[in-house]
């Protein structure tokens, strides 16, 4: 059980865990399915802890950025997809391609 899990719920896992020993089941893995079903309990009580939050994400890890794909496209592809962006779209690319290639071609086409 986690550190600072409400007394309830260890109750519920120490109990679950005796009963687990006492009929057999479960053998050698007795505490770990009862800390399974005591976190599921947990969880959907809303009872642990939130998910992080922070900058939004995409797939791969990468911040969300104003164009699918970005990281992927070549200096020519993203010049022709600039057209339109806000300023702060135009700010947030800027500091996405200054932290990862720095292309010269990308950076002059956003006004860097």
């Amino acid at each position: 059980m986690p550190v600072g899990a409400h007394p309830k719920r260890e109750r519920e896992f120490r109990k679950l865990e005796k009963d687990f020993k006492q009929e057999g089941r479960y053998r050698g893995r007795e505490e770990e399915v009862a800390a399974r079903i005591v976190n599921k309990q947990r969880a959907q009580a809303g009872e642990t802890l939130m998910p992080r939050v922070g900058k939004p994400t995409g797939k791969g890890g990468t911040p969300e950025l104003p164009i699918d794909g970005y990281q992927h496209l070549t200096a020519a592809q993203i010049r022709g997809k600039l057209e339109g962006l806000s300023a702060a779209d135009l700010k947030r690319l800027r500091a996405y391609e200054m932290a990862h290639k720095k292309r010269k071609g990308v950076l002059q086409a956003l006004g860097a």
